[in-house]
């Protein structure tokens, strides 16, 4: 049975590769800053837009430069700032409603991934009034324009500004899905340093390893093109050389801007390439335990990197050398588990546990299941896995003794 499965997930895997260049990826007009944001939505005839937000951004004074460009702009806006970590369906349809009773015409998002997963959510919903999100997870399922799509990341990391993807969570269900859609790119994407300043280290530590996560995953993937493997290249090259830097000194302007330039790169290559095993199962415990994202990616990493083997030390030798910590003359064997160590060390030089806590093994069986239902037929993964390698993982990256 598992061949069978494996080769239907083959062939399918195939034929989403050959349609790759024929297939409607764009990427987002950069601005420099806030300040540039008038003429854009002067062009975009905006006159009164829905600001997608969350508390912690409002309180820490990051929405100030986009308000003043707003009022000098002379445009009117009404704030969402209700997101929460793993965004759910009743707040996407909570900024709905005020994006209509406001008359929006566009929508901006500041913050993290979640802030930008829930205004790509709610331009779907203004595209298709009578359809439930429900019936839009997947992929291509958003086909009309939605209203223009500004972002304006506050972490570095996430590559929401740059993604086709809208990752949403049944609080009923505990339930996490996401909808991959072009529409959903998002049209224009701030890159502004000086916004991801206060970011704090624990989240600049994450948000920044998520962006690895999105590299490597891409990388080491079977529907990779030159420019995918490019970008991601350079994404793991950025990482590894600033993350640090970023992480003890929150000010350094050349680190934070190489920073979101790197998830940048990142969320482009796997908006194209796709991701792996480490992102479904990073998406289970979010939807099952509200596992921060980004912290699940950096815990989960390198124990999928270790489970993938052989298939995948070729590709993993290539990064460690992009990163610097593997050298070119190293077998593949020896390049690939240099990198691997890398991260580890990485991870533990920042504070990110080796374990993730709150894991119950009565979930496991549900937990696999959902993680091979998000990553099957799509995830064009080195080497597919049974349902108990999967299980496994989850065991691995338990924290049994907590």
């Amino acid at each position: 049975m598992f061949f069978l499965k494996k080769a239907y997930c083959r062939v399918f895997q195939i034929g989403f590769r050959a349609v790759l260049p024929v297939l409607p990826y764009r990427e987002p007009e950069i601005i420099r800053s806030c300040a540039d944001l008038g003429p854009v939505l002067e062009k975009e005839h905006a006159r009164t837009v829905l600001v997608v937000t969350d508390r912690g951004i409002v309180e820490n004074g990051l929405t100030a430069p986009l308000e003043a460009a707003l009022h000098d702009a002379g445009v009117n806006y009404a704030v969402y700032d209700k997101t929460q970590p793993n965004p759910t369906v009743d707040q996407v349809e909570e900024a709905l409603e005020l994006y209509h009773r406001r008359q929006c015409t566009a929508i901006i998002a500041i913050g993290g991934g979640s802030s930008m997963d829930c205004a790509k959510a709610v331009g779907a919903r203004v595209a298709y009034p009578n359809k439930p999100l429900s019936r839009m997870k997947g992929v291509l399922r958003v086909l009309k324009a939605t209203p223009p799509i500004i972002t304006i990341p506050t972490t570095a990391g996430t590559g929401s500004e740059v993604t086709l993807a809208a990752v949403i969570t049944d609080g009923n269900e505990h339930h996490k899905y996401a909808i991959m859609s072009f529409p959903l790119i998002p049209h224009y994407a701030v890159l502004d340093a000086r916004l991801t300043y206060t970011l704090p280290p624990h989240l600049t530590s994450t948000t920044g390893m998520d962006a690895l996560t999105h590299a490597v995953e891409a990388y080491i993937g079977r529907s990779t093109t030159k420019q995918t493997r490019e970008l991601a290249l350079d994404a793991t090259k950025l990482i590894f050389g600033n993350i640090q830097r970023a992480y003890k000194h929150g000010d350094d302007h050349e680190a934070r801007e190489n920073m979101l330039h790197a998830a940048y790169k990142a969320g482009i290559a796997f908006s194209m390439s796709y991701v792996g095993y480490v992102h479904a199962i990073a998406h289970s415990l979010g939807g099952q335990y509200g596992v921060p994202h980004g912290l699940a990616n950096a815990v989960i990493l390198p124990y999928v990197l270790e489970a993938y083997g052989e298939a995948a030390h070729k590709k993993l030798h290539q990064l460690g050398v992009a990163a610097g910590v593997s050298a070119a003359t190293d077998s593949d064997a020896e390049g690939a588990t240099k990198f691997i160590a890398a991260i580890k060390e990485l991870n533990a030089s920042m504070n990110i546990p080796e374990k993730i806590s709150g894991i119950k093994r009565d979930d496991i069986a549900h937990l696999v299941h959902t993680a091979e239902r998000e990553a099957n037929p799509l995830y064009p993964v080195p080497k597919l896995m049974t349902e108990h390698e999967l299980a496994t993982l989850y065991e691995e990256i338990a924290d049994w003794n907590e």
